[in-house]
């Protein structure tokens, strides 16, 4: 094994062994002795519920590093275990073109990846989820959805590599920049379809049926001077319990969505059974669902989207920029002794290294979509007000038995969303300038 290949692997190992630490110290801070929930939540969660809370985040976390552990070992194995060599030796001496070699490649690469993690998105669901009350699916709605998405997949992949192949032939000097634009045009026309085409291909989307919401919403629409035709509910609870709401689409695609559990109402105040059951009970009454909807106009007034497709599409273009020049030559796949320096294992070794030094990046990206969560959240209270909006956060972490005091590197790192007590200080900071600014 070559050096440049054992530091890679050293590499590699530092940056997930950091990860690990990191989700270690969540995990314990969530398990230690005399946890209580943060002051903003007193009164709000119990001992009992906060026992959910903990046994709910505890189990995901202890998934997580098994699940984490597989992957890496398959990782290893593949790279470093020469089956990367073997798999891109058999394709190459298909003696298929360039393109179809290309495609095939990613395409049986993305089968093998779904296979794998089959098992354990089933445990998770049908045993963790279903454990805590959570579940509502049935083997065959997740049957159903897996092979769709498969077939999604296999259509959108096929489309990128014939597309993204054919222009690295067409312009082998160029073809980082022609890609670039491609990937671009594509995700804007992905954006545009994907109401109308993939999402109802798994939900049901129908109008708000409350009359008098309907006539909440469109007076809050128009105080924020924006044209609010399609606030849509998904019937997520054929899936989960989970309550939860966004804005989906671009130009006149765009809308809100809210999952009919969050207009239901879920709340965990019930015990689990043995079979998994719940009492649900509870729900969002107008001022909360309107404080909901206020945040999502608040992404659409900022323009968070666009925001964030600049910064994404700047880092793809220097990404690709990069790509083109490393990919030159034969010193990535020498360095890992692959037999036949194929561009289709060039890009698998660039994957894998571009993985190691994502973390900073991953961390900027959920810094970014925090700051604008927090935008909207100002949005939101402007124009909504603020005690909803509090009661709104107290209710999604219980109902969702959400961590309520995640280690704040762990935060720092994967969170897009600011922890849920601290936007709710942050709401009570802005209530108490309000209260400050008014006469008497």
């Amino acid at each position: 094994m070559k050096t440049a290949s054992l530091a890679i692997l050293f590499l590699y190992l530092l940056k997930e062994g950091f990860e690990y630490f990191v989700r270690y110290l969540n995990f314990r801070r969530l398990k230690r002795p005399g946890t209580a929930p943060p002051p903003e939540f007193k009164g709000h969660v119990d001992e009992d519920l906060l026992g959910k809370m903990v046994r709910y985040e505890a189990e995901k976390a202890r998934f997580g590093f098994f699940s984490g552990a597989a992957g890496n070992a398959v990782t290893i194995v593949f790279i470093w275990g020469g089956v990367l060599n073997v798999y891109n030796s058999w394709i190459a001496g298909l003696g298929l073109s360039f393109a179809v070699s290309g495609w095939l490649f990613f395409l049986l690469l993305f089968y093998a990846g779904q296979v794998m993690d089959a098992p354990f998105g089933i445990y998770q669901t049908f045993r963790i989820e279903k454990r805590h009350g959570f579940n509502t699916m049935t083997a065959g709605l997740w049957v159903s959805d897996f092979l769709k998405s498969v077939l999604i997949s296999s259509v959108v992949i096929s489309v990128l590599a014939f597309a993204g192949f054919g222009l690295i032939r067409w312009s082998p000097a160029r073809w980082w920049f022609w890609v670039w634009g491609f990937l671009f045009a594509f995700s804007v026309f992905m954006m545009y379809i994907s109401p109308y085409v993939i999402e109802p291909l798994f939900n049901k989307f129908s109008p708000v049926e409350d009359a008098a919401l309907r006539e909440k919403i469109s007076r809050m629409a128009e105080k924020a001077g924006i044209k609010v035709s399609r606030v849509l509910t998904v019937d997520a609870s054929k899936r989960s319990r989970h309550t939860n709401a966004y804005f989906t689409g671009v130009g006149r695609t765009k809308r809100i969505v809210l999952y009919d559990t969050l207009l239901k109402g879920v709340d965990h105040a019930g015990d689990v059974d043995h079979a998994g059951g719940m009492d649900h009970a509870g729900g969002m009454d107008h001022d909360e669902i309107l404080s909901v909807l206020a945040h999502e106009i608040g992404h659409w007034k900022k323009r968070h989207l666009q925001k964030t497709m600049a910064v994404f599409e700047a880092a793809s273009f220097a990404g690709l920029w990069l790509a083109a020049r490393l990919v030159r030559g034969g010193l990535l796949t020498s360095a890992f002794g692959i037999s036949v320096p194929t561009l289709f294992a060039k890009f698998v070794l660039l994957g894998l290294i571009a993985g190691i030094i994502s973390l900073p990046l991953k961390a900027a990206a959920n810094y970014l979509s925090r700051a604008h969560e927090r935008e909207a959240d100002a949005w939101a209270f402007r124009l909504a007000g603020g005690r909803a909006m509090a009661d709104v956060l107290v209710k999604l972490t219980k109902e969702n038995l959400s961590n309520p005091d995640p280690h704040p590197l762990f935060a720092a790192i994967y969170y897009s969303h600011p922890p849920a007590a601290e936007r709710i200080r942050n709401i009570e900071a802005m209530n108490q300038v309000k209260r400050m600014r008014l006469p008497g």
